[in-house]
This record gives C-alpha cells, structure tokens and sequence, in this order.
C-alpha cells in the first residue's frame, strides 16, 4: 500500500469530491425538502430502462441526446445532478460530462437507480409507483447511517 496524502492535499480531494458528487439519500432529502431540492435531477438511461423504473420527478434525457435537447429541457441557472443505473455504469458520469461542456452546473448520484432502489426509496414504472424493502447492506433497519 502507498502512503496516504498529506491532510491538505486529502481534504482538497475529498472537498472537490463532494463538489462533484452526491449520494441517493442526500437527492432524497433534497427532493422531500418543503422548499424544493434546489436541482433537476436527470436520468440518462435508456426509454425502456426509465419505463423499468425511475426517480420520482426526475427528468429523462438519454445520454446520446443532451447535446440535441439539454436546451429545450433544462435552464442553465439550475444546477442538474445526473444518474444513470448503477456504480457499474458510467452513463451518469458521460451525462455529467457533456452537460458541463455545455456550461450546466452538474453532480452524479452515486449508486443510480440501483441504490435508489435498494436503500427503499419509492419510484416510478411505467405501471405505475413502487418501491420495495430496503436492502439491510445499503439502509439497515431501524437504524440511520449516520454519515
């Protein structure tokens, strides 16, 4: 194993890193604020995989589409926070990408869909709303993480 950075050039990564990204609790939070999450959330996946499910109230923008329709859908002055489907996925990262080159300020939850959906957190099909039983690896029960 390397040596660790130094405490500067640690706290630098990791404030920049916060800078970038985000997590589904800390979107969840934001989205069930009474004064609105302060964000478009953006979901880059695929029309079968957002009718499979997605975030509530989040917009869909497949990824190969942002730089045709980013303009008609978002307003530059709100920030965006993209997803996609999971930590195996960079679909959310390439959003992120492209929007930022297109002047958007923009984070990536991490975990996507997937972790949206195994913390137990409610969503959307094309059936209509659903969620199911926390994971106890990602949300234990009866018990907040405390991050």
């Amino acid at each position: 194993m390397s040596p660790p950075a130094s405490p500067a050039a640690a706290a630098a990564y990791f404030s920049a890193a916060l800078a970038f990204h985000t997590d589904c609790s800390d979107v969840a939070a934001a989205l069930a604020a009474d004064d609105g999450p302060g964000f478009v959330l953006l979901d880059s996946r695929s029309a079968e995989a957002w009718d499979q499910g997605h975030v509530p109230g989040a917009v869909h923008l497949p990824g190969g589409r942002i730089a045709q329709r980013a303009g008609q859908l978002l307003d530059r002055a709100v920030p965006v926070v993209t997803y996609c489907w999971g930590p195996g996925c960079n679909g959310a990262t390439r959003a992120a990408l492209a929007l930022a080159e297109l002047g958007y300020q923009v984070k990536e939850m991490l975990g996507g869909f997937e972790y949206w959906v195994r913390e137990g957190f409610a969503y959307e099909t094309a059936q209509g709303a659903a969620s199911r039983v926390p994971d106890p690896l990602t949300a234990p029960a009866g018990a907040a993480c405390g991050c």
